[in-house]
């Protein structure tokens, strides 16, 4: 363990828990979404299991991230699994059915671990180049970021319970992830190279789709008054 006495060791950490920080915020808010109808105490195993179910898997991604993201149509497709995410997130915060306690919390850990690791596609690069080929440096940083997700999301859910249009924004921050994503696909790459001014479309639209979408399904689920019917 002689590297722990290295300078570019604690550097190369410093760079990998400060590459989390700044891209945690947005897997916090999927977090925060998916377990914010969930009893107070499975929020909070929501929260831990999907936490560290997502970190898990993000380390194995990150070994294969470089040859993952040169696949043609990978981010296509996770474009419209986050998508569909996003609609699904919304939908479900104005509906009203009855699901039993247990497979509430089974589908928000689910929900969260997909999305997390669709949006970690591009967010591993940073952490695989800091840690330049060193296992222990890779789940050393990884690790530490756990508590600043876990922690963030709480803080979010907080957030959510006084002012409920953080539930919209977080759905439409999933969307313009989603148009990102979709933009930078290397199925597209030669056309979106040659219209580089068009590289804010596909996330507004992205965002955009998916607070109509979820906003109108929401309605549809909602029970009209007898009168209404």
């Amino acid at each position: 363990m002689s590297m722990l006495y290295t300078t570019e060791f604690w550097l190369a950490l410093s760079q990998i828990i400060l590459i989390n920080i700044v891209l945690s915020g947005d897997n916090a808010v999927v977090i925060a979404l998916a377990s914010r109808s969930l009893p107070p105490a499975q929020q909070k195993k929501a929260i831990l299991f999907g936490s560290f179910g997502a970190i898990g898997l993000r380390i194995v991604l990150t070994f294969f991230a470089v040859y993952l993201l040169s696949l043609p149509f990978l981010k296509l497709a996770g474009a419209g699994l986050l998508l569909w995410i996003g609609i699904g997130l919304l939908r479900n915060d104005e509906g009203d059915e009855e699901i039993e306690n247990h497979s509430n919390l089974a589908a928000a850990i689910k929900t969260i671990i997909i999305a997390d690791l669709v949006m970690s596609l591009d967010n591993v690069i940073g952490v695989a180049a800091a840690a330049k080929g060193n296992t222990v440096l890779l789940v050393v940083g990884l690790a530490i970021s756990i508590p600043l997700i876990i922690y963030g999301s709480t803080l979010i859910l907080k957030l959510m319970a006084r002012f409920p249009v953080i539930i919209t924004i977080g759905a439409a921050l999933l969307g313009w992830v989603a148009g990102e994503m979709a933009f930078s696909d290397p199925a597209i790459k030669i056309w979106a190279d040659s219209h580089q001014n068009m590289h804010l479309i596909p996330p507004v639209l992205g965002a955009m789709l998916v607070v109509a979408v979820g906003k109108w399904l929401a309605s549809r689920s909602t029970p009209q008054p007898a009168g209404l019917a």
